[in-house]
Order: C-alpha cells, then sequence, then structure tokens
C-alpha cells in the first residue's frame, strides 16, 4: 500500500511487489487520494494550444506594413480624401483571411486529445467506483475489460487474459498480450481479457499526453512564396526609415520649400502625395493575390478531390516535396490482410503458389476445407483468421463437437468436428517444432512479407476431467499445410509510386509492423526495394546512426513514433522538402515535424488536426492532383510577382528619385490605384489561376529580381523623363493635373506590356483580357465622370505625344528586358521550362 509519509506512488514491478495482489483488491483509500489530488498528481489534460486569440490577433495586426499604411491611411482620412484609400483594401482583407485561417488552425489543435473522456473503473477502499478521468491520480488501480482506453501510463497487476491494441502508439497492428508486471501506455485498448492496473504516470506525464502536448504546439508552414515575400518586406521595412523622409523633403521642396508650405497651407497637398508614394512602395497586392490563389487551389482541391486543406500554403509546399514519407496502412495498403493460398508444407518459399486443382490437396485429410471455413466464419474471429472468408464463402457443414477459443499465450485456436477430428489453426512457432524444414520454411515466407499459420490436425482437442475442451495443444497433433495472407495493397499505390517515380521525388516507408510485411508491400506497389529493409528497432531513437540509415534507405519497419519524428527531422536539416503521410497517432509527430503533413481520411482525430492535408476519401491517388495544383499556384504566384515587384520596385525608386530632385510625385492615390489596378490588380488575379504545370525549381525571388529590377529602373527613367520635360520645355498651362495626366499614360503603356511580356503566349482569354484593360484604360481619360473623378486634365499634343513616346521607348527596353532575362534564366536554371516569348502558341506539335 501507498506509504503516507512518502506522499507518493513508488515504481512499480510485479515481480517485486509482494503485495500486488492485496494492491489489486483493495486500491488506494480515500486518504490516499485526497493526498495525491492536494500534491497535483492527477490525470488532468492540458489542453490549451500554444497560441492565444490575442496573440493572433496581433500577429496579423501590428506589422510594420500595417502600421505604415495605417498611418498613410490616417492621414487620408484627416484630410476626408475618402476616394484616395482604396489602398487599404488590401490591407484589410490580408488581415481577414490570415486571422481566420489561423483562428481555425487554433481550434483544430485545441481540439486534439488522445484520451476518451469516459468514466473510469477504479479501486477505492476495497471496492469498485466510477471515477472521471481527470480526477484519477498516480497509484489508483484501475480495472480494465474489453472496449475500454488506458487513461494513463500503468503497470499490470493482474491479468486474464488481458489484450491490448497499442497501434494507436505504436504502429503495431498485432494484438499484445499482457501479463502481470507488463507496462501499458495510455490510450490503449483493451481487446479482449480482464485485468488490473496501476496507474504510474498520470496526466501530463503520461505517454499519450506529451505526444498530445507536442502535436499541440502551433508551428506555421514553411512556404517559399510567404518567405520570398517576407524578406522583400523586411528590405522594404528597412530602407522606410531613409526613404519616408527623403519623400517628404522632395515634397516640400516642390511645392516652393517650408516656408511657402506652411504659409500657403499646401500641407494637405504634400501629405497626399507622400501617402501615394508611400502607399505605391508596399506589396501588399501581392500577399493578398498569394492568399487568394492559395484559397482558390484549397477550393479546386475540395471540390473536384476530396483533398482538404488546413492550411493554405500547403498546396505550393507538396510542388516543392523532393521526399515524402509515409507509413504502409492506410497509404499502400489498405490495413488488415487478405487470404492469399493455402500451400503444402514441402513447397519453397520462393514457388509460386499451387493451384487450387492440383492433385496434392487429395493426400490432406478429409475436413481440412470444412475447418478453414469454420475459422473463417466463427463470430468470434479476430481479422486474421475472418480474412478465410475471402477464400472458403460458403459455412461450414460438419457437426462441432468443441471449440477451444484463441489463445494469445499459446497462439492457437482449436476446432473439433465429429466426423474428421481436431483441427488446429495457429503460429508456425506454436505448431511447428524448432528446427525443422517446416518452420524454416514458415520463416522463409515470412521473410517474403506473407502472414503465415499453419494448420494441424489432431485426433481431438483436450480435454479436462469435465470433457470440456482446455487450452492444450494436443500431442498427436500433425501439421497439415501453410495457409499464408498477405497485405492488402491498395489498387492505386503502383500509379502513385510511379508517378512520383517519374517526377523524381524519393519515397520512405516507415512503418510500425514487421520490415519483411513492409518490403513484401512496397515490392508489390513497385517501390525500389534494392537496398532491403531496415529493422529500426535494431537503431537508436536519435543520432547520427539514424540520420545516416534515414538517408541511405527506403524501407522501414518496428519504427517508433520517435524514430519517425528524428528521421523526418534528419532527412530537412539534410536538405529536403518533406512530406509525410500517416493516419495514426504514432505517425502524428513525424506529421508535425515535416514539412508537408498529409493525413488519410479514416486518420485519428488528432493526427489530422497536426496534419497540413487531409485526403478525405483516404484515396492516394489524390496526391498527383495536389502536386499539380501547387505547381499551378508557384508557377502563377512567379508570373504576377514579376508585376507586382516591378511595381514595387519603380515605386520606392520613383519615391526617392523624384524626391531628390524636387519634383512634385506625379499621381494622386486614386490615379495610381488606378494605374495598379490596370497594370497589376485586374490581370494578376486572372492569371494566377490560369492552369500551368510548370516542374517546380528553387530560386524564385533571385529569378523575379532579375526581371524586375531593370523593369523599374526602365520605368522610373521613362517618368523622369516626361516630368522633366514638362517642366523645363512644354510648361504646361495651369496646374499639375496635365503632368499627372501624362505620367498616367505613359505609366499604363508601359505596364500593359510588361503584363504582355509576363503573360504570353497570348491565347484567347488573355488577349480578351487585354481588351478590357485597354477598354478601361480610355474610359478613366474620356469619359467625364471617370475624368473627374480622377482629377485628370489631358496635356497639349506636345505633351501627349511625348507621353506615349515615352511609354512605347520603355515598353521597347522591357522587351529587350524580357528576352535578356529569358536568356540568363536558361542559363541559371537548365532544368526550368522558361516560358517562350511568343506572342502566340505554337501550333506544331
Amino acid at each position: 500500500m501507498l506509504s503516507e509519509a512518502s506522499g507518493y506512488v513508488p515504481e512499480y514491478s510485479a515481480q517485486a511487489h509482494s503485495g500486488s495482489q492485496e494492491l489489486a483488491v483493495h486500491g488506494l483509500s480515500s486518504d490516499e487520494v485526497a493526498k495525491l489530488t492536494a500534491a497535483g498528481k492527477v490525470n488532468a489534460q492540458n489542453n490549451k494550444s500554444s497560441r492565444t486569440l490575442w496573440s493572433i490577433m496581433r500577429a496579423h495586426l501590428f506589422t510594420v506594413f500595417n502600421l505604415v499604411l495605417g498611418l498613410c491611411g490616417l492621414v487620408v482620412i484627416l484630410y476626408q480624401r475618402w476616394a484616395d484609400l482604396l489602398f487599404l483594401f488590401a490591407v484589410v482583407a490580408n488581415v481577414i483571411i490570415g486571422f481566420v485561417q489561423e483562428y481555425k488552425a487554433k481550434l483544430e489543435l485545441d481540439r486534439i486529445s488522445l484520451l476518451d473522456r469516459s468514466p473510469i473503473t477504479a479501486v477505492r477502499d476495497g471496492a469498485m467506483i466510477e471515477v472521471p478521468m481527470e480526477s484519477l491520480v498516480e497509484g489508483d488501480v484501475v480495472v480494465l475489460k474489453r472496449g475500454d482506453q488506458v487513461p494513463a501510463d500503468a503497470a499490470v497487476l493482474t491479468s486474464d487474459s488481458l489484450e491490448l491494441d497499442e497501434s494507436l502508439l505504436t504502429g503495431e497492428n498485432d494484438p499484445i498480450p499482457k501479463r502481470p508486471g507488463d507496462m501499458v501506455l495510455s490510450a490503449s485498448s483493451v481487446l479482449g481479457g480482464t485485468g488490473r492496473v496501476l496507474l504510474s504516470a498520470v496526466g501530463s506525464e503520461s505517454r499519450a499526453s506529451k505526444i498530445s502536448d507536442e502535436a499541440r504546439q502551433f508551428s506555421r508552414i514553411q512556404s517559399e512564396l510567404r518567405d520570398a515575400l517576407d524578406r522583400v518586406v523586411r528590405w522594404i521595412t528597412f530602407g522606410l526609415a531613409i526613404i519616408i523622409p527623403i519623400v517628404l523633403w522632395g515634397q516640400v521642396r516642390a511645392a516652393g520649400g517650408l516656408e511657402v508650405v506652411n504659409r500657403d497651407g499646401l500641407w494637405e497637398n504634400v501629405a497626399i502625395a507622400v501617402v501615394s508614394s508611400v502607399a505605391s512602395m508596399i506589396p501588399q497586392g501581392l500577399a493578398l493575390m498569394t492568399t487568394l490563389a492559395f484559397a482558390a487551389a484549397a477550393v479546386a482541391l475540395g471540390r473536384k478531390h476530396n483533398i482538404l486543406v488546413q492550411e493554405q500554403p500547403a498546396v505550393e509546399v507538396l510542388a516543392r516535396v523532393d521526399t515524402v514519407c509515409f507509413d504502409k496502412t492506410g497509404t499502400l495498403t489498405e490495413g488488415g490482410v487478405i487470404f492469399d493460398s493455402v500451400r503444402p508444407l514441402t513447397t519453397p518459399a520462393e514457388a509460386k503458389a499451387p493451384d487450387e486443382n492440383q492433385a496434392w490437396r487429395a493426400s490432406l485429410p478429409q475436413g481440412w476445407d470444412q475447418a478453414l471455413a469454420w475459422f473463417g466464419h466463427d463470430e468470434n474471429a479476430n481479422p486474421t483468421a475472418a480474412a478465410l472468408t475471402g477464400g472458403f464463402e460458403q459455412a461450414p457443414t460438419e457437426q462441432v463437437s468443441g471449440i477451444v477459443p484463441f489463445s494469445s499465450a499459446l497462439r492457437f485456436s482449436a476446432i473439433e468436428f465429429k466426423s474428421s477430428g481436431a483441427w488446429l489453426l495457429g503460429a508456425p512457432e506454436a505448431l511447428l517444432n524448432q528446427g525443422t524444414e517446416e518452420r524454416e520454411r514458415a520463416r522463409e515466407l515470412a521473410s517474403l512479407g506473407l502472414r503465415t499459420m499453419v494448420l494441424a490436425h489432431a485426433s481431438a482437442v483436450v480435454r479436462n476431467d469435465d470433457g470440456d475442451p482446455v487450452q492444450h495443444i494436443p500431442t498427436d497433433h500433425t501439421p497439415v499445410l501453410f495457409v499464408i495472407f498477405r497485405e492488402n495493397v491498395r489498387s492505386d499505390a503502383p500509379e502513385i509510386v510511379d508517378y512520383f517515380n517519374r517526377q523524381g521525388v524519393t519515397l520512405k516507408v516507415f512503418s510500425g509492423d514487421n520490415p519483411y510485411t513492409v518490403q513484401a508491400a512496397a515490392k508489390t506497389a513497385g517501390m525500389d526495394i534494392s537496398a532491403g529493409a531496415i529493422d529500426a528497432s535494431t537503431l537508436p531513437e536519435d543520432g547520427p546512426e539514424l540520420a545516416e540509415a534515414a538517408a541511405t534507405h527506403n524501407i522501414f519497419g518496428r519504427v517508433s513514433p520517435e524514430q519517425k519524428k528524428n528521421m523526418v527531422i534528419s532527412l530537412k536539416e539534410q536538405g529536403h522538402v518533406v512530406a509525410m503521410t500517416g493516419d495514426g497517432i504514432n505517425d502524428a509527430l513525424a506529421l508535425k515535424h515535416a514539412n508537408l503533413g498529409i493525413a488519410m481520411g479514416n486518420a485519428a482525430p488528432a493526427t489530422k488536426a497536426v496534419s497540413r492535408l487531409v485526403l478525405l476519401d483516404g484515396k492516394f491517388s489524390s496526391l498527383p492532383a495536389a502536386l499539380e495544383q501547387g505547381r499551378q499556384v508557384i508557377a502563377n504566384i512567379e508570373m504576377v510577382a514579376n508585376l507586382f515587384l516591378t511595381k514595387t520596385g519603380f515605386a520606392i525608386l520613383l519615391g526617392v528619385v523624384f524626391g531628390l530632385m524636387g519634383l512634385i510625385f506625379p499621381f494622386l492615390p486614386r490615379q495610381y490605384s488606378t494605374a495598379d489596378f490596370l497594370i497589376v490588380g485586374a490581370s494578376s488575379f486572372a492569371l494566377a489561376l490560369l492552369p500551368n504545370s510548370r516542374r517546380y525549381v528553387p530560386g524564385f525571388l533571385r529569378r523575379v529580381l532579375n526581371y524586375t529590377i531593370p523593369n523599374s529602373i526602365i520605368v522610373v527613367a521613362m517618368l523622369v523623363l516626361v516630368n522633366l520635360a514638362a517642366l523645363f520645355i512644354f510648361r504646361p498651362e495651369g496646374d499639375i493635373r496635365q503632368v499627372q495626366t501624362a505620367s498616367f499614360i505613359t505609366l499604363v503603356i508601359m505596364g500593359l506590356w510588361n503584363l504582355a511580356a509576363v503573360a504570353r503566349p497570348l491565347n484567347t482569354a488573355r488577349m480578351l483580357l487585354f481588351g478590357a484593360l485597354l477598354s478601361i484604360f480610355f474610359a478613366a481619360l474620356l469619359v467625364p465622370l471617370l475624368v473627374k473623378y480622377h482629377q485628370f486634365e489631358m496635356p497639349s499634343t506636345e505633351l501627349l505625344m511625348l507621353s506615349i513616346g515615352a511609354g512605347v521607348l520603355g515598353a521597347v527596353l522591357i522587351e529587350v528586358n524580357a528576352h535578356r532575362s529569358r536568356r540568363w534564366q536558361k542559363r541559371s536554371y537548365p532544368e526550368l521550362e522558361v516560358a517562350s516569348l511568343s506572342f502566340f502558341p505554337s501550333t506544331t506539335k
């Protein structure tokens, strides 16, 4: 019993504990329970995730860009220039979408629990009582029966054929017999028998709680698109501290100096010009477009392929994956086994299964087929025996005179027929003598990944003095044949393996099952098994040896959850982009640490919660569709990034150059918003949703900057040309509106040509898009209502011709830069499919 002075339960070993039977009968006293509860040794579960609602809101609301744009918006509101607030739309949309997405992820993480909350039967003060799971304490004696879940880590005190299913934690599908002194893990389920266990690790100290706590921790998926955008954000953030004062100083100078601005009350014009310049520098539209592209991909995968995207960048990450790790069960195989064949004991393991009509069956004792039919149709048959119905569909007709239920300790069951005697079905180790040729053949069959049982014949089952059958193997039993079962490999597995092989993606199997069984399933699915399977139980939980094995081998059996996680981490450290698929809790931590976790549709709730993609119909063959969708997102976002970052680049240069030269910023915010819509906004949304299967190649940001930086310089040079000519040559009468209109024309001409260069070849849909954009462009310049809204004033003929000429010259230079950039991409990224600059699609095959 518990020592009151100690205040804790000593580590239990049934072999050493002389009072184990007394403890099993009496349990803890009420006083002991009260003391342990006061000491905090209760089975309470931590159900909080690592993020609060406020932390999520703060992360999305209080960014440097939101602060800058928010201040810009405040300035516009103070001057009541409501028409110039359009630039805030992308900010609001980004905040809302990002917050909703991560709040949903938080709710999923909060739901993670491996443990059932049903009341537990415990022994206290010598009586069995129902106790809420959270009220159990360390040292409680818990009564387990079929269907129960173990509420905490414990040691077995008594066992009456107690069998547990530990697959939720270990991946092993076989029932595990438990004897006094054995340890049992929380979240295991009782398959059969009864027993009493002593709780040794409760609450956050139990195995299930530790897995839940680690799985519940929030982590953002690593997205190259998002990372590249964040990098641009950081660069611009550092630059804004210098750029904003330059822009402000330049606009004050352009207005005539600080004295003139103060005297004539020109601060509104200066402030709006600064807002227009600064707001145009921030690529909030690219962030929004990336989010919308992710969202559209998620909707398409859900509707067409039954794939749930739990974090939107997941579709992009799958396109970058070069290593896919998966558990065998639920991915390569359906789970469970199917009947394969019966074979003579003398057949070599490598031989093909004998034909059903071969004469060897005639030499078998009469009734063998009736026996196998009975084992398959028995209502208490375990999953392996039940698979016999696949080969023996008709129930037996022979009259039964005795039954010996399956014994996990002796690993056999038996049936006695009145006419043909007793039949035993069991493991080779139970029914074949050690050292015999038959025993060696059974081992060879197992090495091929086949689950092998033996059917033996005897005159009768063993009976006790009362004539009842007992669980003893008859001494006169004679092995008759091998009964072979095999894994049920999914019909779509070979197709998906072949697809990933063609895409250059390495496949690795991390399974808790027998390595030979795993290897056989992998071979059937078409995987390369030349390196052989590794028994991970011979490897350490972590360290260089495990990392080397993960790098050099592809098939692993007997893998613990900790090893799965550490092998995934080591592969990532070796530079691989790793996806992990699975369905059990034993996969959860590996899914959590992979670049991309993918859960099958029948996965445990905790496993689904930590994954980024869920294959709702459980079809492994859905992955290619997700990969193609990810490629579309990456390729199209790279295409539209060429538009957005050209705009960001020239906006920064424009602000700096015009500030240093003391030129008035050539656009009102509303004018710039319309130009932005024409050359970037509307077109980018259409382009981001186009089909595109270009294979992913690293270097997204480098390629984009190589194209956009020269373009930005070209655009600024042409705008400076127009503004200097207007200031010193044409000197238009009236206010700045003519110069702003001329600048608008020049910018849109260059922007539309840049769009044409990025979007080639031009198919019908893209040409219709260009037609629509040109219509809007002319409408903005000619429709009176739109002219008034934009505060346009048509420039003089000379200035108009100059603005058009500068736009055309800029377009020519952009075309030259496009050809230069394509040639550079082909040299620097030979594996990249570089888009053609032909105006129209090729008609040649």
